[in-house]
């Protein structure tokens, strides 16, 4: 019994001292902190930091630092940023790479939307295919840098990077190729690279084949889970879903759905059930038992969601056992038995979303693209609403935790959000 109360609190302090990814330490959104519940402009703000340029990535935290970074409007210029999490000072600010000629990237996205990815020492920033950068931490001296991992990003990238022991990890799904690889995270070598096994194929009216840049393209990040002990690798693409094993890139098994594109929601496991959104298109939730070799697109789906309120960017939230789902567009919140997929409510908090929700102390909070950010009960009973705070601009970045503190990116500044 000692020693599980050490081991839980150990963890406990772990992951309020560190939020080290996209969707923090677990990649699930998941925080023990005890966070404020209201705030504003003039309430709770313990300071706030101009972030220059434009950059959707969502901050992550080691200890005292805060990273993120930031692109010129066109794209020329890249940046990394690291601030200091107890009064906002910049630490470090440096262009890492110059692009001559920027690829397109949407109105609705950035040139630097992919999150960081930081450990004990280092912090690795990418921005897809223009570059990925490792940073000494300490030293702020730049490790290595990667130019040559190429992609036609087409809308531009999305996809974040994770680290698993030795290797930094991530997808690259474009208008022109499509693969899943793994740099070794204290060289940047290439360890493998996979790619995907699936690809979309359609005809012009010719009668000639026809890539279509949307269907093949994807911004979800990839996970880790562990079954029977086992690590494995879960990853969405542009038209399906995929295991591999992490230490080498072998595929494990796939599911195909033709009518979903662009993949943007990190996917999550619990309850023995991989849980993917299929992006934009036919928009839907899967819920897909893992335990299976090759396609399995017609035996291991348990349970699909199909209706208006499956996000296409936000990422879900698994609470014991129910999921919650916070759609893009006018802000449908449902809640989902995990199990059966059963639908146990729905309620609109408004607004639009592109930012991945959290939960902490039973309470989920929900950040949306003018700046409204609604803090509700993670209950199966309804949607009881506990607070609406506004700030001066709006969310496209996920939030990050920082001991009992909100650490939020608008689209031009980050905030300390503290009792």
């Amino acid at each position: 019994m000692f020693r599980l109360i050490v081991l839980l609190t150990c963890s406990l302090a772990t992951q309020a001292a560190h939020w080290n990814q996209f969707r923090g330490p677990d990649g699930t959104g998941h925080s023990s902190a005890k966070l404020p519940i209201k705030w504003s402009e003039t309430e709770n703000i313990k300071w706030k930091t101009k972030i220059p340029g434009r950059g959707w990535s969502s901050p992550v935290i080691w200890e005292n630092q805060i990273w993120l970074t930031t692109a010129t409007p066109e794209g020329k210029t890249l940046t990394g940023i690291c601030i200091d999490a107890t009064n906002g000072k910049v630490l470090y600010q440096r262009k890492l790479f110059d692009v001559e000629n920027p690829q397109f990237a949407h109105k609705f996205n950035s040139y630097a939307s992919p999150t960081p990815v930081i450990e004990e020492g280092h912090v690795y920033l990418s921005w897809g295919s223009p570059g990925t950068a490792c940073i000494n931490t300490k030293t702020f001296e730049t490790v290595w840098t990667r130019r040559d991992l190429e992609c036609d990003h087409f809308r531009g990238a999305g996809s974040s990077p994770i680290l698993w022991k030795n290797l930094l990890i991530n997808n690259h799904d474009g208008a022109d190729t499509q693969y899943v690889f793994a740099l070794n995270k204290l060289t940047g070598k290439t360890v493998w690279k996979s790619p995907r096994s699936v690809d979309f194929m359609d005809l012009d009216p010719n009668g000639k084949p026809k890539r279509d840049g949307d269907m093949r393209k994807g911004y979800s990040t990839p996970h880790i889970i562990h079954l029977n002990g086992d690590p494995v690798l879960i990853s969405s693409g542009a038209m399906a879903h995929y295991a591999y094993k992490p230490s080498d890139g072998r595929e494990l098994w796939r599911v195909v759905e033709r009518k979903q594109h662009s993949a943007s929601t990190r996917p999550i496991f619990g309850h023995g059930l991989c849980f993917f959104p299929t992006g934009f298109g036919k928009g839907q939730l899967l819920a897909i038992n893992p335990i299976g070799e090759n396609d399995i697109t017609q035996t291991n789906i348990k349970w699909r969601l199909n209706r208006s309120g499956v996000p296409e960017k936000p990422s879900l939230l698994l609470i014991k056992n129910h999921l919650y789902l916070i759609d893009d567009q006018g802000g449908l919140v449902t809640c989902v038995e995990a199990i059966s997929g059963k639908e146990v409510w729905s309620d609109r908090i408004g607004g639009n979303y592109s930012a991945s929700p959290i939960t902490a102390q039973g309470n989920i909070y929900a950040f949306n693209e003018s700046g409204k950010s609604t803090v509700f009960k993670a209950s199966p009973e309804g949607l009881k609403k506990l607070a609406e705070n506004n700030l001066d601009s709006g969310f496209m970045a996920s939030p990050a935790v920082h001991q009992n503190a909100l650490i939020l990116r608008t689209k031009t500044h980050l905030y300390r959000v503290e009792h």
